[in-house]
């Protein structure tokens, strides 16, 4: 019997809106484990993508934590993304992390001269909102570093409107949890960075899972640049602009090609953080 051995590699990148600094983008990105976009992923690995609201104070700061909190434990407990108590736990764990950062900051605001002011503490007692999308993606059989597998099994959780695609001859064959533009408004779901009531979290929060073989790919993208791909009257051309310009090394060229749809009323003119996920195999 002929088997397949199949890889992975990973790009991300993230855009501010245009007009905006690197440092002002309030969506973020955390892959685990961290490796370059070239290496060659064998083993189980995992994404957070987090779109913070612009309403709420801090909120690029909670995207991070958040990101990186989501993608940590789908690493360690995968099962939360089935739902259920073990996503509650990751829930409350991430809910945790953000009294004694935001304690460092205020600390730190106090050692350079710049006191928090009053209107500040008034808009940081709400707290800080946040998408979320997490995504673990193990090889079969059985999820072991270096095994000779011929797909691999994907699971997801969402809260919010950031949206996973699911590519196959370039083609879509799965949203989520999206599935048209009209489904996006200007209230969607968000991870409160102070919302203990991680059991309403966890019903709010959709999940889904499939399988990839080689040549699929997995998109994972803020809402800006999904209602745009959702909204294109020629999708296959629109994906196949998406993939062109989306380039490892192209972090430049993505951001002028978003610019350019900018500039043209097509995409919103908001942050983008997109994750690329390719599937090979021989």
């Amino acid at each position: 019997m002929t088997t397949s051995t199949s890889c992975v590699f990973i790009t991300q990148l993230v855009v501010p809106k245009q007009g905006s600094a690197e440092a002002e983008c309030e969506d973020a990105v955390t892959v685990l484990p961290g490796y370059p976009h070239d290496h060659m992923v064998l083993e189980p690995f995992s994404a957070g993508v987090c779109d913070g609201a612009t309403e709420s104070a801090l909120a690029k700061d909670w995207a991070r934590l958040l990101s990186r909190a989501a993608a940590e434990h789908a690493m360690a407990q995968p099962e939360l993304l089935a739902g259920g108590p073990a996503f509650e736990e990751f829930a409350s764990a991430a809910v945790d992390l953000w009294e004694p950062w935001l304690a460092q900051y205020t600390q730190e605001r106090l050692d350079e001269g710049r006191p928090l002011k009053w209107y500040e503490h008034t808009k940081l007692a709400e707290g800080a909102y946040a998408t979320l999308l997490t995504v673990r993606v193990d090889p079969e059989p059985g999820g072991t570093p270096g095994v000779t597998a011929s797909a691999w099994r994907w699971r997801a959780a969402a809260l919010g409107d950031s949206c996973l695609f699911h590519l196959r001859d370039k083609r879509l064959v799965q949203t989520f949890p999206v599935t048209a533009v009209e489904e996006f408004g200007t209230t969607p779901d968000l991870f409160g960075s102070r919302n203990h009531d991680v059991g309403l979290l966890a019903r709010r929060t959709r999940f889904t899972e499939g399988r990839s073989g080689a040549g699929d790919k997995l998109l994972l993208m803020t809402d800006a640049l999904a209602a745009w791909l959702l909204s294109a009257s020629d999708q296959d051309a629109a994906i196949h602009q998406l993939l062109e310009y989306a380039g490892p090394d192209d972090l430049d060229g993505f951001t002028n090609w978003l610019n350019g749809l900018r500039d043209r009323r097509h995409l919103r003119n908001d942050d983008v953080a997109f994750v690329r996920i390719d599937f090979e195999g021989r």
